[in-house]
């Protein structure tokens, strides 16, 4: 029956559900021995700390909704690459940068490295400046670019005496910061383990620095001689473009890098370590390939910024005022990363596995719904009031059906439909007809036998049955399947306007219908009645037939489109 199929769907429906749920009831405790991570089970409590061993062992017995977290591996990473600086001067590119790091995940997005770089920038600028003046005595371009070494209280500034230099600078940097780096792309919908992640990062950490210029010749006894002469790199007026003005600065300069830069007035440990320190802040961008289980490769490009203006060594623009930007490193970096741990305890960092594993093999696990039916009807043992012979259909609760309630199901009855006058039949379900005389009880013994019937009530303009009146119509049908010569009366009332008319047809349709269709009484044990007076609107009255009395099991609805207009 359809039906029958609709209910199997529904149970087996909740029988998996059920079966879900049950993996974290405390009366079925998880017992699966196969690995989620690569060798790494669930069930294993070496994977586990002291602190998560706990949370593993409630869950192990089904008290506990999640599983421990297990014991991951470091990482320890070297790296190198190019170190810039973007400051006031124009930066030389390919100057170079060192790291290591140590990493450990907090969890399967984000993880805390610990990391030391070690950097070499270097800048030259190609078009003359003069800000330099603005610094004074303070400022080593002031007296180490001017062809005359002025003390304080001598000359008068002449630009011809501090004629246009051109920047440069070579400045090591060194930095120590502890980064929280953020990773989602492990997390995989479609596959276990992912062989590239991007994460992002941002890092606090402190700083130190020591500049110095390309200013002097080699002589260093007068000073005048010993300054570079700014003024021949284009006396006369030809190198004007990029390459050739740095071609022959080159050809100029010796490259020792021989004067410090001025040291940064707003850095209260400007003289630590014979240069300049400050706490510094730092954000990036990484993507990491996954060579092997304990080796991965890192592309990374990180910002570093410490508020000084003098990374480079100039903070005087050329109107001779400070400049309103500060310096700004860049760490652009290819390193190689490696997992450390016995694999027999730690799993790999869990920023490379995937979160989604546990759930999607739970999930796998879930195991083939069985639902028993012992006689095959298609409803299951535990709805099934009924051990069916085979082949016969069934109710929604298993039993036979049986259309004419001659108590042989139809699969037997080799007369479907018997009238209730011919009833009772024989093992064939065929009737006698006609009745014996004096076979047929009196009828006048029917409303004895039926005894008082209770009433169907429905809600105001309405013709749905309610499950009380459901219940009580199952009543009804006991009783007259009990006496199967009594027929029943089935009255309806109102019929002062067609609504109402239409109404009561529709009350006493109903009660017949469900009693046929739902409960297997034969439709000719009914006398329909509707539109009487006398009664309640939205009630049906069922009593047992007089003797005698007759009238058909149903009639034509009085005003069948009436809801159409």
């Amino acid at each position: 029956m359809k039906n029958s199929k609709s209910l199997s769907l529904i149970l087996g429906l909740s029988a998996y559900i059920g079966s879900v749920n049950a993996q974290v009831s405390p009366s079925h405790p998880y017992t699966a021995p196969h690995p989620i991570y690569g060798t790494f089970s669930v069930t294993d409590s070496n994977y586990y700390n002291k602190k998560q061993l706990a949370q593993h062992n409630e869950f192990m017995v089904g008290s506990q909704d999640y599983p421990g977290k297990p014991k991951d591996m470091w990482e320890v990473g070297i790296k190198g690459g190019i170190f810039t600086i973007g400051g006031d001067v124009d930066a030389v590119l390919g100057t170079p940068g060192f790291g290591i790091h140590v990493r450990k995940s907090l969890g399967h997005t984000l993880s805390l490295r610990l990391e030391y770089m070690y950097g070499i920038a270097k800048g030259q600028n190609w078009r003359p400046s003069t800000g330099y003046t603005a610094g004074g005595y303070t400022n080593p371009w002031f007296y180490r670019y001017t062809k005359n070494s002025v003390l304080p209280g001598g000359n008068v500034w002449n630009p011809i005496d501090y004629p246009a230099v051109y920047y440069n600078y070579k400045t090591e940097v060194q930095e120590l910061s502890l980064q929280l780096l953020a990773n989602i792309h492990n997390i995989r919908f479609y596959k276990a383990q992912t062989g590239v992640t991007l994460y992002a990062l941002a890092g606090l950490g402190v700083s130190t620095w020591k500049g110095r210029v390309d200013a002097m010749h080699q002589v260093r006894g007068d000073a005048e001689s010993a300054a570079y002469d700014f003024a021949s790199v284009n006396s006369d007026g030809v190198y004007t473009n990029r390459k050739d003005v740095l071609k022959r600065l080159k050809d100029l300069q010796n490259g020792e890098y021989d004067t410090p830069i001025e040291r940064d007035p707003s850095k209260p440990y400007s003289d630590m370590f014979r240069g300049n320190i400050a706490p510094s802040v730092s954000g990036g961008l990484g993507l990491a390939f996954r060579l092997s289980p304990r080796i991965n490769l890192a592309i990374e490009d990180r910002v570093i910024y410490n508020g000084s203006d003098l990374l480079d060594g100039v903070r005087w623009d050329e109107y001779k005022t400070l400049s309103p930007d500060k310096d700004l490193m860049n760490y652009l970096t290819v390193g190689l990363n490696f997992n450390l741990g016995n694999k027999s305890r730690r799993v790999e960092p869990l920023y490379w596995l995937n979160s989604m594993n546990y759930a999607y093999s739970e999930l796998r696990r879930v195991p083939e719904i069985i639902l028993p039916d012992a006689d095959g009807d298609g409803v299951t043992d535990q709805f099934d009031q009924e051990q069916t012979p085979a082949g016969c259909p069934v109710d929604l609760h298993g039993v036979s059906l049986d259309t004419d309630g001659d108590g042989v199901p139809d699969c037997k009855d080799k007369e479907l439909v018997t009238p209730t006058y011919c009833q009772p039949v024989d093992a064939d379900g065929v009737g006698k007809c006609p009745c014996p005389e004096g076979c047929a009880p009196a009828q006048s013994d029917c409303a004895a036998s039926l005894g008082a019937l209770p009433s169907i009530h429905f809600a105001a303009n309405s013709n749905k049955l309610s499950d009380d009146a459901a219940a009580t119509l199952a009543t009804v049908a006991s009783k007259l399947k009990a006496n199967p010569n009594c027929k029943v009366v089935v009255v309806g009332y109102c019929a002062a306007t067609k609504r109402q008319q239409q109404l009561s047809w529709d009350h006493v349709n109903k009660v017949i219908s469900h009693l046929v269709e739902k409960e297997g009484v034969s439709s000719d044990r009914f006398i329909f009645s509707s539109g009487q007076e006398g009664g309640d609107c939205d009630a049906v009255d069922i009593r047992a037939a007089a003797p005698g009395e007759d009238g058909p099991n149903t009639v034509a609805p009085p005003h069948p489109n009436l809801r159409k207009n």
